[in-house]
Formats: structure tokens, sequence, C-alpha cells
């Protein structure tokens, strides 16, 4: 199970996320675009220490090695930029790394650096209002099946939908949208790491 941060600050944020680690989450993903490297440290110096190992950053990787971070994410645009020489040069020190791809056909062409990808929309976004999918994923369940890197299905994941969006294919969920524009954020996580242990 991942967790995406919301972009922006959200009531009781911290606190949810230590709830949410408290009750399994394996990997949450630091996803503040417009936060300067003053502003990540002093996100990253709120979470509890023994979570930190859970942590994945999308920006400011050079505050990796400070708060015993080993998962680093090249967004879609970054990872054009990136070299493939700089991409093994965090392989050879240990990081797990990630991206992010909407396109099918970006699946064959991703370096073998990368771990995993976030592949998305795979249904109308939460957390975007009409932002869908380009993928018809019942009838091209087999491009995405069996494939490396792992992918990870994203966009519009929901407590109804989760287990749909594993029987595609993915082998993970992300969940954005479910977790911060919902009232009940605890609750859609449960239910989502429920369906997963069901398949």
């Amino acid at each position: 199970m991942i967790v995406i941060t919301n972009p922006i600050a959200k009531p009781n944020e911290m606190n949810l996320i230590h709830s949410l680690f408290e009750n399994g989450l394996e990997v949450l993903h630091i996803r503040k675009p417009d936060f300067s490297a003053a502003e990540m440290n002093a996100f990253l110096s709120k979470i509890a220490i023994a979570f930190r190992p859970r942590l994945v950053l999308h920006s400011h990787h050079e505050l990796a090695l400070r708060f015993g971070i080993s998962r680093i994410h090249f967004t879609e645009k970054k990872r054009i930029e990136t070299p493939e020489a700089h991409l093994k040069k965090w392989k050879k020190r240990g990081y797990t790394l990630s991206t992010s791809i909407h396109q099918r056909d970006d699946v064959e062409q991703l370096s073998n650096a990368f771990d995993y990808a976030f592949f998305g929309p795979v249904f109308e976004s939460i957390s975007k209002p009409n932002y869908r999918s380009n993928v018809d994923f019942e009838k091209e369940l087999k491009l995405i099946k069996n494939k490396k890197p792992r992918l990870v299905a994203l966009g519009g994941i929901t407590p109804q939908n989760s287990k749909t969006a594993l029987e595609y294919g993915f082998n993970d969920i992300a969940l954005l949208g479910c977790i911060w524009n919902s009232n009940q954020p605890m609750e859609n996580f449960k239910l989502c790491q429920k369906n997963a242990h069901l398949l």
C-alpha cells in the first residue's frame, strides 16, 4: 500500500500521516512540489524517526541522507532530464527509485534503474476532476501484467475499485484523493488495505 501526500497542507496532516503508519502503511510518497528545501526539511523533521525509512522524496533528493531516507521519486519531467548514468549512481548507493508514467508505450521505454512506476490515471481522478485514463485496462490486461518495473495503479483509487485495479494486473495501488479529499480517510485506507490482502 502506498499513499501520496496532498501537494498542499491539509488540516491534521501530520497526525493522519502517523496514524496511517501505525495502521500498516508501507510507503508514503512526499509530494510537495512547491516546498523550498527549508520547508521540506521542516516537514520531514516532524515525521517520527521510526517511520522515515518508509518515506519517498519527490523533490529535494539531497535531504534523503540526512533523514535516513533510501527511496526517491523522479517526476516524469525529471526522469526525462536525468541521464542514465545519474540514475545508476543512485542505485549503486542503495536507493530505491520510482517514477511516473501516463502512456502505455512508456512502460517499454523505462530504464531498468527504476524499481516501480506509478501508472495513471487508472480511473477518473478524485483530486483532479475530469482527469481520466486514456487506456482501456479491461481490454489491455496483457500489456501491464508481469511488466518490469513493477506498476502501481494511481488515479481515482477508492475502496470500491481498489480490488479491480489489482485484478487488472497492477502490482500495487497508490492512494491520494480518497485519503486527503475524504472525511473518512482512515476508513478508506483500511478498506483498500483489506481489499489488497484478499487477492
